[in-house]
């Protein structure tokens, strides 16, 4: 048998049927309301492609370099070639049309085609979104999708990523699911227990038209939250539903429309459906007996249900959460110690730590640097990224808030106190010391009150959170890819800011001097995978990526800067879009590792390029992007605004193509006031929150929602609540926060857009 229909399939049918094939069919056998359908077998793959003879030519092409983009490209298409021109049997053709015209009865049926792998969710690997899915098909087009389904098995991001994770092509089949399409009026996600506690709550999201735009997230959905023990909805969030997703009657296809201005801002489930919602869910729940993460829809008010699996992160996430608070408030039990106070500094990233002192003074001794000590150096470099995330606690000379070790540290999670001033000369290897990243301080030895040691970072990141649901996107800084997985864990809409200068960095000298000894090829490699990596565990939200925006004086400490210009001022000078277009040919190099990104599927990539002052500088960008084979037509770019240049010629920038303005609020407001905010002597001065600083931003904000252009905040003041609120007034598209101050940031917006609601209605 070709096919099986859902009725007869069962959670045990797995390597059959596939992920998605095996729940439905256990869906329906529980006799909740699942909507007709049947799967095309993984065995009716694999019997495909042995019959015809082009199994081995066709595991053959993906023996490529995966590195090598036409090599990535050529291996898609050949996989392609190969299925696509491989007639399926005459028998397979006439099972599967039969069994769908069984769907509609009378009528032609349209139906949701959607691959279905033997190998989604495996523990250390995740296949997730790299195979396709088709809706509102019908009989003429069927036989085809099934077998694009087939070989989107082969995708370039596919291909990269089973190469990546060492994972042998032939072992993975793929099977298919062709169900009767719902002509969904609301649809949505439900979790029948709160997926980061474990509380009896159920939470519920939900938006007009089809659910993939609510699962893609292309829409902010309203989110609706009630108690199981009293059945009572204790939280309703209505969100600004700009678009849905919706069948095109005069051709049968999906298409996104703009959602009707009566209906934006409605509410689109009422405490009636609310409950028939969750009776569903608990009626799930107790047939799988474990907390379920369900996908829905309606239409003519009955309840159709498209997926279910299992929330896996309960127990650990009450375990983290705990932790996590612990870490954030200190502990009470810890915030009281009786060393005495050996330095002060700026508390950088949050939380107390004990550890022996490990002082880091060249590069090479970074090997002495074990579990749960403390980094004691002069100032932090990426080429200790290793050792900083091995260490308990980091402690620097030397910098500021917006420090290679601030920002590095939070990401990690790891408390740092920083520009200490004489951290490396008071204090001596082995010695105990406690550090305080709230208060900057560091006291002598342990604390005497059970100070805990520091959870390894990956057991103390958030595990898949519900996040309140906001209009106003919050997004997430990133300066390394191996922060990306905190990163995503925090439930952020995407990465505000990706920095390509850290990853550049890291490598230990300048670019010239890496392409000199490496290639350029390898330059180009060291980008696609740093950036990838961040991707990858984000996809399909944005990750915005900046260009390389590295002062001259970091470039000058590292091999190759010995040619770097000696600068008064390095902020003033000779640094982002205006080294990348002095010097193009480096920068076609970073042009060239997002045009391999984008030919790998990688389309949640976003370019965006710092110091930008003038539209001149953005049509010579445009012309370097044509060609290094990037369209600016066709993909999101966008441009920094960290000057009063930029901020009062916004208009000219909209004007020369950009898709989005995002602000750098650390330089706007140096620019701006003319402060150093690493000066000492004036930096008290500093004030993201300045009349004037708030003035070019606002403004900026209203001239692009007047001609369409998003903009958004990824300045370290946007985690900081009286801008969140100063921003969402004005009408902001999105803010990026630092990992630690998502959930703050996501609860500050919340409040701020609930207010307006009521203010509005009042």
């Amino acid at each position: 048998m070709a096919v099986t229909w859902l009725d007869d399939i069962r959670a045990t049918d797995l390597e059959t049927v596939g992920g998605k094939g095996a729940s439905l069919g256990e869906l329906t056998a529980a006799g909740l309301p699942v909507p007709p359908g049947f799967v095309v077998t993984a065995g009716t793959y694999r019997d495909f492609i042995e019959g015809a003879g082009i199994d081995d030519e066709l595991f053959a092409a993906m023996d490529i370099d995966s590195e090598d983009s036409k090599a990535l490209a050529g291996a898609q298409e050949r996989a392609y070639e190969l299925i696509m021109g491989t007639p399926m049997p005459e028998e397979v053709r006439e099972e599967i049309l039969e069994t769908y015209r069984a769907i509609g009865g009378d009528e032609e049926a349209f139906v949701a085609v959607r691959s279905s792998a033997t190998a989604e969710d495996l523990p250390d690997a995740s296949f997730a979104g790299q195979q396709e899915t088709f809706l509102n098909v019908r009989e003429e087009a069927l036989l085809d999708r099934v077998k694009e389904c087939w070989a989107s098995l082969f995708s370039q991001r596919a291909i990269y990523y089973r190469n990546q994770k060492g994972f042998p092509h032939h072992e993975v089949d793929i099977a298919v699911v062709v169900q009767q399409m719902v002509d969904a009026e609301k649809s949505g996600v439900m979790f029948t227990s709160h997926p980061s506690t474990g509380e009896p709550r159920v939470i519920i999201e939900a938006a007009w038209g089809l659910g993939e735009a609510v699962v893609s997230g292309a829409v902010s959905p309203d989110n609706y939250v009630v108690d199981r023990k009293t059945g009572e909805v204790v939280d309703v969030t209505v969100a600004d539903k700009k678009l849905m997703h919706v069948k095109d009657e005069a051709t049968g296809e999906t298409v996104e429309v703009e959602v009707p201005e009566e209906k934006r801002e409605e509410r689109v489930l009422s405490d009636e459906e609310i409950g028939a919602l969750v009776e569903l869910g608990e009626q799930v729940e107790d047939h799988y007996e474990t907390p379920q993460d369900v996908e829905w829809a309606t239409v003519d008010g009955e309840i159709f249900m498209l997926q279910s699996r299992p929330i896996t992160t309960i127990s650990d996430n009450a375990v983290d959460a705990a932790a996590s608070e612990a870490a954030a408030n200190g502990g009470s039990e810890q915030a009281q110690g009786s060393g005495d106070v050996l330095l002060r500094g700026l508390g950088a990233s949050p939380g107390i730590v004990s550890g022996s002192v490990r002082i880091v003074t060249k590069l090479d001794q970074l090997d002495k640097v074990a579990e749960g000590d403390v980094i004691v150096t002069e100032m932090t470099m990426p080429d200790m990224v290793p050792a900083m995330k091995r260490a308990a606690g980091i402690v620097t000379d030397e910098g500021g808030m917006t420090s290679h070790a601030a920002i590095v540290s939070r990401e990690l999670g790891v408390p740092a106190v920083v520009g200490c001033g004489s951290a490396t000369r008071e204090l001596t290897d082995g010695q105990i010391i406690t550090i305080d990243g709230d208060k900057g301080t560091i006291r002598e030895g342990k604390e005497t009150n059970d100070v805990k040691e520091r959870e390894p970072v990956e057991d103390m990141r958030p595990k898949t959170p519900v996040k309140p649901m906001t209009a106003t996107e919050v997004k997430v800084n990133v300066s390394i890819p191996e922060a990306a997985e905190r990163a995503a864990a925090t439930g952020a809409d995407g990465v505000g800011l990706l920095r390509i200068e850290h990853m550049v960095l890291s490598l230990g000298m300048t670019p010239e001097k890496y392409i000199k000894e490496n290639g350029e090829r390898a330059y180009v490699d060291e980008i696609v995978e740093g950036v990838r990596t961040v991707a990858e565990e984000f996809y399909p939200r944005p990750v915005r990526v900046r260009t390389l925006d590295a002062p001259t004086d970091e470039f000058r400490q590292l091999p190759g800067g010995e040619d770097e210009p000696k600068e008064h001022n390095p902020m003033l000078g000779y640094r982002g879009i205006r080294r990348s277009l002095d010097k193009p040919d480096i920068f076609r190099h970073e042009l060239e590792a997002f045009r391999r990104l984008f030919d790998m599927g990688y389309d949640n990539v976003e370019m965006m390029f710092p110091l930008v002052n003038d539209a001149e500088e953005i049509y010579r960008v445009k012309e370097l992007m044509r060609s290094a084979g990037v369209d600016p037509e066709k993909r999101d770019w966008g441009v920094m605004i960290e000057t009063p240049a930029s901020a009062l010629g916004i208009r000219n920038l909209a004007e020369a193509g950009i898709d989005f303005a995002s602000f750098g609020t650390n330089d706007l407001t140096q620019y701006t006031l003319a402060v150093d905010r690493n000066n000492e002597n004036v930096a008290d001065r500093f004030d993201e929150l300045h009349p004037a600083v708030l003035e070019l931003i606002g403004s900026t904000i209203e001239t692009c929602r007047e001609l369409g252009v998003k903009t958004s905040i990824c300045g370290q003041a946007g985690s900081k609540p009286k801008m969140v609120r100063f921003l969402v007034d004005e009408g902001v598209t999105s803010i990026s926060a630092n990992i630690d101050a998502v959930r703050d940031v996501q609860h500050e917006v919340k409040r701020v857009e609930q207010k307006l609601i009521l203010d509005s209605v009042r």
